[in-house]
């Protein structure tokens, strides 16, 4: 996922770029309005919008990016009053966090408004094909096939197949793995994550579906 950050405080921007390196994310980072909208791309998946910019009214730049896009926008600023919430929403954000701000709050806000402007795709692309070996996943069914035989997944094993399939060739860190599967930030369950993963690579075989990114989380192989 690429999200650009539009925020003008050189700190604040370091801080949560490093912050959402750390979570998988890519990021861009502009710091005046003008150079926002340069930076906005079809490739854009999330904006995080300050409003106090040095040659724009956030509020109007929301409007802009907007007319342009159907991108999901968060606006993080440290305007805290409830007519500004207001304006900014009206203006087409997602979504207002005020500053300060929990970052794990925001990384959640993120994960919502990217699930609720997701695009539904028709059953018959909501299938991944796993090219190392015969492995098939149908999100519809949530089913996974080895060789055309359906291989028995409990709800949460399937879950943390599904996660890995919305992210190929991505290294999906355990931290949102956990936070999508059990909905929780709480790194006690890194544990069970580990045994659930246990479990899938048993029952699929020979057919090993799922890679260890050392350092980082897992990754759907093949994909």
């Amino acid at each position: 996922m690429r999200i650009l950050i539009v925020e003008d405080d050189d700190r604040v921007a370091a801080a949560l770029d490093a912050f959402l390196a750390r979570s998988g994310y890519a990021t861009v980072r502009a710091s005046d309005g003008v150079e926002a909208m340069e930076l906005l791309g079809a490739d854009t998946e999330v904006v995080l919008l300050d409003l106090g910019l040095p040659d724009v009214d956030g509020i109007d730049l929301c409007r802009r990016i907007r007319g342009r896009s159907d991108v999901p926008i968060v606006i993080v600023t440290a305007r805290s009053q409830i007519a500004e919430r207001i304006k900014g929403l009206r203006a087409g954000a997602d979504d207002f966090v005020v500053k300060p701000y929990d970052v794990h709050e925001l990384l959640a806000r993120i994960e919502a408004v990217t699930r609720r402007t997701r695009p539904v795709r028709p059953e018959s692309e909501s299938v991944v094909t796993i090219q190392a070996g015969a492995v098939e996943i149908d999100l519809v069914s949530r089913q996974v096939r080895v060789e055309g035989a359906a291989i028995e997944l409990t709800p949460k094993e399937f879950d943390i197949v599904a996660v890995l399939a919305r992210y190929p060739g991505v290294a999906v860190p355990k931290d949102r793995l956990i936070r999508e599967v059990w909905n929780t930030d709480w790194r006690g369950f890194a544990h069970s994550l580990e045994v659930h993963i246990g479990a899938i690579r048993k029952k699929t075989g020979t057919h090993r579906i799922i890679d260890t990114v050392r350092g980082v989380g897992y990754r759907l192989m093949g994909s």
